[in-house]
């Protein structure tokens, strides 16, 4: 059998299969399989094959955006009114053939947009160019599923089902769960919350289809199965994502009033360009992006360039490194203007974490 008709063969089984307290543990196996045979189809055994043309494209700004949708859906327009890049635009489906980058500056910051192509049904057991569109979206910040606003509900649960199958988690956090491996003493498990579905048995089933028989492992929170092979398997990617519901020029007010309750959705018209006002504010939002202004000794600040930092890098040490690589060596302390301090300018070492658009001027050692 083909590792794709393993995986079937599975799906299939556990389709079949009641869910309830004395099938915890078969499922819980049926589900590590399953994880074990996508992942031999992300990374094939063997030399890594030729990417394709087009495939591999060079990470440059601050934060990357993928355009991820079905064929036809906008994607291009949109790329295309964004940035004003030309991905070929055409009314029949799989136009673009490869990755086409675009790049937009907002708020100061540098954002790469990737236009992938067409994903398709099964993009993740290697049908069409789905596999590699997606490994290129596992790079991503940031993911904009677009759908036709016409369909958008069959769309959208195919494509979190192909991502998914990728070990890519939409706006999702990651699980806490700690699993520490150790030489002896078999499986402790220890809950800090009540769980609903795991149990000691239904853990270390799947902990035994991993081949690990002596581990500590600490649920924090209430967990599933699926969260657990997460955490060992080890390879998942948490990236936020936005649903932009294109063509909202072909439907009524009251449908749109709808559409706006939904959470992580944008809904737009690429082709009049309607409401990237709102699209771009949300995109800032899920980017998690800081504008941090640098102002040399005896000079206003330069509100013109700012220095963009992201995530968890926040401190005035990995602004210095954004600056410059040498700039540690020297640094002696930070004057910080702005909301992360009590009183302006107020004294900061390396560990101090900065606010969005806050001021910073760096003192060296003499």
């Amino acid at each position: 059998m083909t590792t794709l008709e393993k995986i079937a063969a599975i799906e299939a089984e556990m389709a079949r299969t009641q869910r309830n307290k004395a099938t915890m543990g078969h499922l819980g196996i049926l589900k590590a399989r399953l994880a074990k045979l996508r992942r031999e189809l992300i990374t094939p055994k063997g030399g890594g094959g030729p990417t394709g043309e087009g495939f591999d494209v060079a990470k440059t700004g601050d934060a990357r955006i993928g355009f991820v949708g079905f064929p036809s859906v906008g994607k291009s327009t949109l790329l295309s009114n964004l940035a004003g890049v030309y991905s070929e635009v055409a009314a029949y489906e799989f136009t673009t053939l490869t990755t086409v980058p675009g790049v937009i500056k907002y708020k100061g910051a540098k954002i790469q947009l990737l236009d992938l192509p067409g994903i398709i049904e099964g993009a993740k057991d290697g049908k069409g160019r789905g596999r590699q569109v997606i490994a290129v979206a596992r790079t991503c910040s940031l993911i904009f599923i677009v759908l036709d606003v016409l369909k958008p509900l069959q769309h959208k649960r195919i494509i979190e089902k192909e991502l998914e199958g990728f070990g890519i988690r939409l706006n999702k956090e990651p699980p806490q769960i700690t699993v520490r491996k150790k030489d002896k003493g078999g499986i402790n498990l220890q809950c800090l919350v009540p769980q609903s579905e795991l149990d000691t048995d239904t853990v270390k089933t799947i902990l035994a289809e991993y081949r690990i028989s002596n581990a500590d492992v600490v649920l924090k929170t209430d967990v599933t199965a699926d969260d657990l092979i997460d955490v060992i398997e080890g390879n998942r990617i948490y990236t936020p994502c936005i649903y932009i519901l294109n063509k909202i020029d072909q439907i009524s007010i009251e449908e749109l009033e709808i559409i706006y309750k939904v959470p992580h959705c944008v809904p737009i018209s690429a082709h009049h360009k309607w409401n990237f006002d709102d699209l771009l504010y949300k995109t800032w939002d899920y980017l998690k992006l800081i504008r941090i202004y640098t102002k040399p000794k005896g000079q206003l600040p330069d509100y013109e360039s700012p220095i963009i930092l992201t995530g968890e890098r926040l401190s005035v040490e990995d602004f210095c490194n954004k600056l410059h690589k040498t700039i540690m060596k020297e640094f002696k302390y930070a004057l910080v203007w702005g909301t992360s301090v009590k009183h302006n300018p107020q004294k900061v070492g390396k560990d101090h974490i900065l606010n969005d658009e806050d001021v910073v001027q760096v003192v060296k050692k003499v």
